[in-house]
């Protein structure tokens, strides 16, 4: 973890090294720091980089904070809530012929012919949501493109999997990875997030063309990004 002041407080923040040409500063929901920077960039050059985003870093992290408390953590009990899709979902835990996670009227019904245990619940919904994930992603892909076929652009394959610090990602080898946990958020922050990738199809940076492209392409992003960081606290 590095620091720097800021008058009388300190910012700290996760530095992350990585094969790429610009620097990018994050607040996440949680009020952490992440700041990824080119491999060969001095430490010293982040340091200033930071000190001179201080200001807005500061705001974001005031920001998020008067949402707290935050969620507490998932213990995968009967009777606990869940998010899908941005809606809230009970735990309701039953003994039957077989492993099986169904949503029905409100409630996450989790049904095992085995002893059910905090971890064991966590696997079924963590597999559910993966095969919803994969399923909602491609459709909402299919609803993002056509704004960005019309520019003759390769469509990117799609990849799913767990990430700490993005929702998503796009390689320069055009695959569009998305994070699982975006299925617990409304669909239209699904579309925000994908429409934020697709954008690094024609601006491979956060130049202020890539957002006036954002701006035009999905004129209430802004609405949408901030109700996906609401949403997922």
């Amino acid at each position: 973890m590095e620091v720097v002041q800021y008058g009388k407080q300190q910012i700290e923040f996760e530095l992350i090294r990585c094969a790429r040409r610009t620097m990018e500063i994050a607040v996440l929901p949680d009020s952490s720091v992440v700041v990824k920077a080119p491999n060969a960039t001095e430490l010293a050059e982040i340091q200033k980089r930071v000190k001179k985003r201080a200001r807005w870093i500061v705001q974001q992290i005031n920001w998020f904070k008067q949402f707290s408390p935050v969620t507490p953590p998932r213990r995968f009990v009967g009777g606990e809530t869940h998010l899908y899709l941005g809606r809230q979902y009970r735990l309701k835990l039953f003994e039957g012929d077989a492993d099986q996670v169904k949503l029905i009227r409100g409630f996450f019904e989790v049904t095992s012919d085995k002893a059910l245990t905090s971890t064991s619940v966590q696997a079924m919904l963590n597999n559910w949501y993966r095969a919803k994930a994969e399923q909602k992603y491609h459709e909402r892909l299919e609803v993002c493109w056509p704004a960005f076929d019309r520019l003759n652009l390769p469509k990117p394959n799609l990849s799913i999997r767990s990430m700490k610090t993005r929702w998503g990602s796009l390689s320069k080898g055009g695959t569009l990875t998305l994070n699982i946990s975006l299925i617990r958020a409304p669909v239209e922050c699904i579309d925000y997030v994908i429409t934020h990738e697709l954008c690094h199809l024609v601006h491979h940076d956060h130049s202020p063309r890539f957002y006036q492209l954002l701006e035009k392409v999905m004129p209430e992003w802004e609405r949408r990004k901030h109700r996906l960081e609401l949403a997922l606290i």
